[in-house]
């Protein structure tokens, strides 16, 4: 039996790079063939992580954290949203979007990972935010995620208030800032070597076919 190729995934439900970044390396998983070869786990990183309940505005947002004009936003998320269309992803970009804490949603895929579907949550919660307008820190949002995905509701909102799991995210968290991380998403092989950013399909083809020869 072969050692699976394990791929470590660091990133966050919000940030559209990480989706386009996991679209592409998918494609290129797909088109090796090595499905039944890889092993994908995500972990956590909020590119907010002091952002309030009730959310911000994603223009004003990123106005003040990157100091983007409303027009070099609107121009980016037009490329998003061809880029998506590009990979099969719907970007659904609006005027009143908000960029939202997604620190429940960390522990949620912390939670879905006990079984197995952590990718499946992952997207599950990505597409809710960016195709569907959900506000993917509201309880009831999230609530439906797990049952979309066929997770057990109830027992993974219970963890939001647990203590322990919300500092085994908050050290998963740490662990990858200690290691250098600081831009999603993060894309870590066999724990050898990492490529940050959507890197195109091509690109995750060359990497894998590397390792898969080792």
């Amino acid at each position: 039996m072969m050692d699976k190729l394990k791929i470590d995934i660091v990133s966050d439900v919000v940030c559209p790079w990480c989706t386009i970044g996991y679209k592409r390396l998918e494609k290129a998983i797909s088109e090796l063939g090595i499905e039944d070869q890889v092993e994908i786990e995500w972990h956590p990183f909020e590119l907010n992580p002091n952002m309030p309940k009730e959310g911000q505005n994603i223009t004003e947002h990123i106005t003040e954290k990157y100091g983007s004009t409303p027009e070099q936003q609107e121009e980016s998320q037009q490329r998003m949203t061809a880029i998506g269309e590009e990979v099969g992803f719907t970007f659904d970009y609006f005027e009143d979007m908000r960029i939202v804490n997604t620190f429940k949603a960390h522990i949620l895929l912390d939670y879905a990972k006990e079984f197995n579907k952590q990718t499946n949550l992952k997207m599950r919660l990505t597409t809710a935010f960016f195709s569907e307008r959900k506000d993917v820190s509201d309880s009831d949002i999230l609530k439906q995620a797990l049952l979309d995905v066929g997770l057990n509701a109830e027992e993974g909102l219970a963890r939001l208030d647990t203590e322990e799991a919300r500092s085994a995210t908050r050290n998963k968290q740490e662990y990858w800032k200690n290691l250098g991380v600081n831009s999603v998403p993060t894309i870590v092989f066999n724990k050898k070597s990492a490529v940050t950013g959507a890197q195109p399909v091509d690109t995750f083809k060359q990497v894998l076919s590397e390792f898969i020869a080792e």
